[in-house]
């Protein structure tokens, strides 16, 4: 059960932690552990950062997608 919720999230998330792992060469754990402690100690703005950098994310994604559809034209 426990692991269907984790395959859950990590498939349908937004891959903030992935990206900025890759980018900054760290650990995703450790980016993870981040959101989720700072988000008790700030009170949920990491959540609204984690949330606003997705939405840009998927929005940088789709317009990748629609360049390289307009190239192969």
């Amino acid at each position: 059960m426990l692991q269907s919720i984790i395959t859950f999230f990590e498939r349908y998330s937004f891959g903030v932690c992935t990206y900025l792992g890759e980018r900054f060469s760290i650990s995703i754990a450790k980016i993870r552990l981040f959101f989720i402690y700072s988000s008790f100690l700030a009170v949920g703005f990491p959540l609204i950062f984690y949330f606003f950098a997705g939405i840009v994310l998927d929005i940088r994604n789709f317009v990748k997608r629609k360049r390289a559809r307009a190239l192969d034209m």
